[in-house]
């Protein structure tokens, strides 16, 4: 499982850092942000995202005994999205020893 994980959260993580960067070259969210922000569901699925962002980091304080960690994943995971937290993970996964199960990341560094 933590193999097919390694796998397929590399191929996310690259598919969705080529579509932020292509979407970037076609459009500026910065001047599109006006247009953007007056679209109902565009605000409900920013803050679906924050919502979701804000759980992720929960789990990162709970996990993480730095405090300078936290803050740095904190502000990669509000400012990059699902970069920052499949990033994240797959650092977790990567670290695990071949024996060792996935459980390992849902709890606490010693």
């Amino acid at each position: 499982m933590v193999s097919f994980l390694k796998i397929f959260l590399s191929v996310v993580w690259l598919f969705m850092v080529y579509m932020v960067i292509s979407t970037s070259l076609e459009s500026s969210l910065f001047r599109e942000w006006d247009f953007l922000a007056g679209i109902p569901w565009m605000r409900a699925t920013l803050w679906d995202f924050y919502a979701n962002v804000l759980v992720i980091f929960l789990w990162v304080v709970y996990r993480e005994r730095s405090l300078p960690v936290v803050a740095i994943w904190g502000i990669l995971f509000f400012l990059l999205g699902s970069i920052a937290t499949i990033g994240y993970t797959l650092l977790q996964l990567f670290q695990l020893k071949n024996e060792e199960g996935i459980e390992l990341i849902l709890r606490p560094k010693s």
